[in-house]
């Protein structure tokens, strides 16, 4: 485990001995707070870099985790062994999946049928399958962990649903009611647990994660992010994004468009019927292209000039699924960098 020098150590720590983790190892040159993050560019649990001090440690001493948590412990990457020995991070949606699916196969047998899980619209539909298994309501909720933290509170508020767990792509996970907030503690802990629970079947947590998508398919994600500069970069986004909204386009290049949801309008327009329906959610400057192949969120950032895509495909294994991603991400690029000439 490293807490990258920031606040993790002693809550981390102390919540794994507590339930029973005795293996453990800390990356000592990392595990005391330093705001000048020595040997990291950034001291983010997303990037592979993070982990070079980890791995010289986890080689050394034979392990096949790490678990390493951001500075205000609030967010927590993985960094696992694969079926070929090396060490791979894994992304904040395949870690939200494993704990979801860990935690409602642990819970099912108490479920009384008024369970529900959430997750930020632009986070993993491999999660819709496995909540959808398991029957439970998937919540979509826009990107924040606020509106995770809103769903549990009129839960409360009107004593329906019980809140089991949420998570967004960008590596915050909750489970249970008690911090209404992403916890990167409770993350370590579900994950360490949710480890020995595979261990215990001859599996390791990259074999976990490849049994999900033997079962459910192959989902594969990634965020396109196209920065202009300045005032003029703002408004060519703006034009942009007004452009589509005269217009829906007819196909992402070779992915035709079957449907486009507007968040701003609350509005969806099916692109071989014709034909509109309301949508029930908050406004937000959001297009959701439902695609022949995939699918592609557009949002435009409301504070910098940067217009992000995120991309989404299925295939029944990785080689389909990757090719069919990249396919769609190139063509989105193309499309956004046309979009704003």
């Amino acid at each position: 485990y490293t807490p990258l020098y920031g606040t993790g150590n002693k809550p981390v720590t102390s919540l794994l001995k507590l339930i029973g983790i005795k293996n453990l190892c800390v990356v000592e040159s990392q595990r005391m707070p330093n705001g000048n993050f020595p040997g990291l560019k950034a001291p983010n649990p997303e990037e592979r870099d993070v982990y070079e001090e980890a791995i010289k440690l986890a080689e050394k001493v034979g392990a096949n985790m790490i678990i390493a948590t951001d500075p205000d412990c609030d967010r927590m990457g993985l960094c696992v062994k694969n079926n070929d020995g090396e060490f791979v991070t894994l992304t904040g949606n395949q870690i939200g999946s494993l704990l979801m699916d860990y935690v409602l196969s642990q819970r099912q047998s108490g479920f009384t049928g008024d369970e529900f899980v959430c997750k930020s619209i632009v986070s993993t539909e491999l999660a819709d399958a496995i909540a959808k298994n398991y029957g439970v309501e998937m919540r979509h909720v826009l990107t924040g962990f606020k509106f995770i933290a809103e769903q549990i509170k009129m839960a409360d508020k009107c004593a329906r649903g019980r809140f089991m767990f949420g998570f967004e792509e960008s590596y915050g996970y909750l489970a249970g009611t008690f911090v209404r907030d992403k916890d990167a503690a409770m993350s370590a802990m579900l994950i360490a647990e949710c480890a020995c629970y595979y261990a215990q079947k001859g599996m390791t947590i990259y074999e976990a994660l490849m049994s999900l998508y033997k079962k459910y398919g192959y989902y594969v994600e990634k965020v396109v992010s196209l920065t202009l500069k300045g005032i003029e970069g703002i408004a060519k986004i703006k034009g942009a994004v007004k452009k589509i909204r005269e217009e829906y386009p007819a196909a992402v290049q070779d992915f035709k468009v079957l449907a486009v949801t507007d968040l701003m309008t609350g509005n969806k327009h099916d692109m071989v019927s014709l034909e509109d329906s309301p949508v029930n959610f908050p406004s937000a400057d959001v297009l959701i292209f439902e695609l022949d192949g995939g699918k592609m969120i557009l949002r435009p950032s409301g504070t910098e000039p940067k217009l992000k895509a995120y991309c989404f495909t299925k295939g029944t294994n990785e080689n389909e699924a990757k090719e069919k991603l990249n396919r769609l991400v190139n063509a989105t690029d193309a499309h956004m960098r046309e979009l704003t000439k």
